[in-house]
């Protein structure tokens, strides 16, 4: 199986090199077009700022190119929400891949939301043996709402979409290569898709 993580100069990219490892499995981490259209399986991890992130996606037209894919793709963290449609952060346009807006958590609670938290509303293959309040590692400021295309929830204090899937598009707001068994588990059940 071919494994590429999208490089974009934004991602924890040794993180999930480690992860995948510790299950066995290789990736390549590449920005070129051809050996990601070529890729059985695509990773997209993030950390960072939405619209310098986005500037990093469009110098190597990975904006153009992503949406087009068709094999199983995993954004994480940073890349869920460029997944999204648009985020508060930076009034950014992302790239408009599953139609639902990125939020801004409310100003009276503390952000980053760092830590453990529970995922609940399971939905999906992605979650498959995953129990319901399994515990999954989140740092982040702004969020995506529950939708229809919400796999997973969590909640800071209100509920957020934890995880999302649109046709082969699958994300997850925390960190899988960070969240123990739980997160190397979903890892795996991606892997397996």
């Amino acid at each position: 199986m071919k494994i590429v993580i999208v490089d974009y100069k934004a991602g924890n990219v040794q993180s999930v090199l480690f992860a995948l490892e510790r299950l066995g499995a290789q990736a390549t981490v590449s920005s070129n077009a051809e050996e990601i259209k070529s890729a059985d399986k695509v990773i997209f991890p993030g950390v960072g700022e939405a619209s310098s992130a986005m500037r990093a996606l469009k110098a190597n037209n990975l904006d153009t190119l992503l949406p087009t894919l068709t094999q199983p793709f995993l954004g994480v963290c940073l890349g869920m929400q460029l997944l999204c449609q648009h985020s508060e952060e930076g009034d950014t346009e992302m790239l408009n891949i599953i139609p639902v807006p990125v939020r801004k958590f409310d100003a009276a609670i503390k952000v980053p939301h760092m830590g453990w938290n529970n995922l609940h509303h399971l939905k999906s293959g992605l979650f498959a043996g995953i129990k319901e309040d399994e515990y999954a590692y989140f740092v982040h400021s702004f969020y995506a709402p529950v939708t229809e295309h919400t796999i997973a929830q969590s909640s800071y204090p209100e509920p957020f979409s934890a995880a999302l899937q649109y046709k082969n598009f699958y994300a997850v707001q925390f960190h899988t290569e960070k969240s123990g068994p739980a997160g190397a588990h979903i890892l795996q059940n991606f892997l397996n898709l």
